[in-house]
């Protein structure tokens, strides 16, 4: 793993300067951070977003769901340097997944546009995974985590299917349905991203322990949107999550009754 965790000097030549990325007093990193926002008219959140971003990431990805208002004029006044990339499909899987092959970073942090996510708070997940972390995920449930957009039927919601998930797939997870996640690039070639819609979070989380990756929770405070309705539909969505987890039930048991024979091809000595 490329990464350092080391403290910061205040006399660090130009060499050090451009070596290091200073994060605060006593963090710096190597490795280049890219920060995921997939957006679809959020002229009005962004500003919100892009104002809590630290300004030590390397790059700003903002996935562009055809929007039909100044978006991207937004995102690009706000902070100049960001690459916009255009969607490919419609739900917030393909917005990521799009994102996500457009990083150049080692590390690659997901945050939602609307406004709900506090960007000062990716210090924590990047340090997590500089010190050993694959995956950082967001809790909301986590000690020192909490939400002020969750309704009581989508709090149960999510506490049931969490429960599902553990128990099914050996997990330890206190949220489930939360997009604020961070993890090093390479984990993207272990979990092989196929689904279009919000259950696309789920899918991660449950193949990062398919995996066998290190996943370590990051109490996460989820706020309001600020302008706009959300497309999250506590039922339909639900569902859609709910069957993600049992397709990934049963491959998992497709996999395990496989037979672990060696079979030899024509004498070669080929495994198959």
């Amino acid at each position: 793993m490329s990464s350092v965790l080391r403290p910061t000097v205040s006399d660090q030549g130009p060499l050090m300067q451009g070596k290091y990325r200073p994060i605060s007093n006593h963090l710096a990193i190597t490795p280049p951070v890219s920060v995921v926002i997939p957006a679809m008219n959020e002229a009005e959140n962004l500003p919100y977003v892009f104002k809590t971003l630290p300004n030590w990431i390397h790059e700003v990805v903002l996935v562009d769901g055809n929007s039909t208002d100044n978006t991207v004029e937004v995102a690009r006044d706000l902070w100049p340097g960001v690459r916009v990339v255009e969607q490919r499909g419609k739900g917030k899987g393909d917005a990521l997944i799009t994102g996500f092959e457009a990083c150049t970073g080692d590390i690659i942090v997901m945050v939602d546009a609307d406004g709900s996510a506090d960007g000062q708070e990716i210090v924590s997940y990047v340090s997590a995974l500089v010190s050993g972390a694959d995956f950082a995920k967001g809790s909301r449930f986590a000690n020192g985590g909490g939400t002020s957009d969750m309704t009581p039927i989508r709090k149960l919601g999510n506490r049931v299917l969490c429960a599902i998930v553990n128990a099914k797939f050996g997990a330890r997870y206190t949220d489930l349905c939360y997009g604020y996640n961070a993890f090093w690039r390479h984990c993207l070639d272990k979990i092989d991203l196929d689904c279009t819609g919000f259950e696309v979070e789920t899918l991660m989380n449950i193949r990062v322990v398919k995996a066998g990756l290190k996943v370590q929770e990051i109490p996460s405070h989820e706020y309001l949107r600020i302008y706009g309705a959300s497309n999250l539909r506590a039922v339909r969505d639900g569902f859609r999550v709910l069957k993600v987890i049992l397709k990934e039930r049963s491959n998992r048991r497709a996999l395990r009754r496989r037979p672990h024979a060696v079979a030899l091809d024509s004498g070669r000595g080929e495994v198959s």
